[in-house]
């Protein structure tokens, strides 16, 4: 245990990084999502078989073949970008490629998520919408918006969950992250069992919080859309 309060600081940095790395991969795969359910949706032929693409690749390849790819190939475009307009190379961080990679791979599953709950919304109630005239933008801000966000939450939820478990990956390329600075702290202290317990209790609590705010976001829209039939 003193092994473990020496290392605390150092842990708690990595545990930032941990956070920091699942919530941008997040955001990014929130906007990929959302612009992968409109290609399926509203897109043309070349758009939905483009995202079909997207989502079959993500299926088929494994999370740490996806992180390593976009480490070593983004290295790979980035020198090439760079020597195209004289420069001498750079380097794609492994947190970087962490965000990238996560983001990639989680925004193939919220498009589905997103695809499903605006299909679950009463066709019904947006052409009301539309035979009153209302614009697209209020529409998607009064009508449907609220609904797709409820239909879409439970499965939001649960990506989010595998979301960061998937985060511990990226230490294989480097990344300073609570799981990669567990292991090395583990390895001095000659204690690791003891450090990764008290990774699985980091996480157990993201988990814990994680699920209380989604089921209380969840009730909220429930008895938003409760009130407004």
């Amino acid at each position: 245990m003193e092994s473990l309060i020496r290392y605390a600081p150092l842990l708690a940095s990595g545990a930032m990084v941990t956070a920091a790395l699942a919530v941008l991969s997040l955001v990014l795969a929130t906007l990929l999502g959302m612009l992968g359910a409109a290609g399926k949706l509203a897109g043309g032929p070349a758009t939905r078989g483009l995202v079909l693409g997207y989502t079959t690749l993500v299926r088929g390849v494994p999370d740490l073949v996806m992180l390593l790819l976009v480490y070593f190939g983004g290295q790979r475009l980035l020198n090439t970008v760079i020597g195209a307009f004289g420069g001498t190379g750079g380097d794609l961080s492994p947190f970087l490629s962490g965000v990238l990679s996560i983001g990639f791979i989680y925004g193939a599953y919220l498009t589905e998520t997103f695809r499903g709950a605006y299909l679950a919304v009463p066709r019904g109630q947006i052409e009301a919408a539309r035979a009153l005239g209302m614009r697209p933008l209020p529409l998607l801000w009064t009508v449907s918006g609220p609904q797709v966000a409820r239909f879409a939450l439970p499965g939001y939820a649960n990506t989010w969950q595998v979301l960061v478990k998937s985060t511990a990956v990226v230490s294989v390329i480097g990344l300073q992250d609570l799981v990669g600075l567990a292991n090395d702290a583990g390895k001095t202290a000659r204690q690791p069992f003891l450090f990764f317990v008290a990774v699985l209790l980091f996480y157990l609590l993201v988990t814990w919080i994680s699920t209380t705010a989604f089921e209380r976001l969840e009730g909220r829209f429930s008895r938003g859309l409760a009130r407004a039939h």
